[in-house]
């Protein structure tokens, strides 16, 4: 019998139910932690109105969609090629993750009100927004490398590549998209209550801490 650790998600991705608990909540993490993508929703929402969050959302996880799909292609024949490729990738991975851990940890809370001059306040029509919030997340080169870091530590080697790299990605956008929306509500109900300085910097501790954990442990995982 099967324990719920070694459960299969589905037959033919060979990603164990737990594997992927430990990439949500790496994932629920990452989402949660107000970016540039959170920053340009809630600008948005709040000069534009509510309506307008949606094409925001679907032009950040269309972006993160074409950078999943270069991230892995590439990644995926190197890591076929060579298992001492995929363990320099792996614990590479898991010190970009500390790394990126201990600098939200220490950074300064960030005031929305700084932004608000780099936004015309005239109407922009969705699909406006929609190819901006792509730009957005397309235009961080930060994401791609933490996509490039993160994907190794959940991938089975013997398995095909393709199914994994859909669950990861899939859940990815899902969450991303969720979080969003999430925070777009935020703006609309408390305007720039969430991004104050202080609450911005106790929030980036809490995450950071997080970051630096998965990733120690991250590194003393075996595939």
């Amino acid at each position: 019998m099967l324990s719920i650790s070694s459960y299969k998600i589905a037959e033919g991705f060979s990603m164990t139910f737990h594997s992927w608990l430990i990439y949500l909540v790496l994932v629920l993490v990452a989402c949660s932690t107000p970016g540039p993508a959170v920053l340009f929703i809630m600008t948005n929402v709040t000069l534009y109105g509510w309506k307008k969050a949606i094409f925001s959302a679907l032009g950040n996880i269309t972006g993160l969609l074409l950078m999943g799909i270069v991230a892995v292609t590439g990644l995926g024949a190197l890591l076929n090629a060579s298992e001492l490729f995929f363990n320099l990738v792996k614990y590479a991975g898991a010190i970009y993750l500390v790394y990126l851990g201990i600098r939200l940890f220490m950074q300064k809370g960030i005031d929305l009100n700084e932004l608000q001059g780099q936004f015309n306040p005239a109407e922009k029509s969705g699909l406006k927004i929609y190819l901006q919030a792509a730009g957005v997340a397309l235009s961080n080169p930060k994401a791609i490398v933490f996509l490039t870091a993160l994907f190794p530590e959940f991938i089975v080697l013997e398995a095909p590549l393709a199914g994994q790299f859909a669950i990861l990605i899939s859940t990815l956008m899902f969450f991303s998209f969720v979080f969003l929306m999430g925070y777009a509500l935020l703006a609309h109900r408390a305007k720039f209550w969430l991004l104050k300085p202080q609450r911005m910097k106790r929030f980036g501790q809490v995450s950071g801490s997080i970051f630096v954990a998965f990733g120690a442990l991250l590194a003393t995982t075996e595939h």
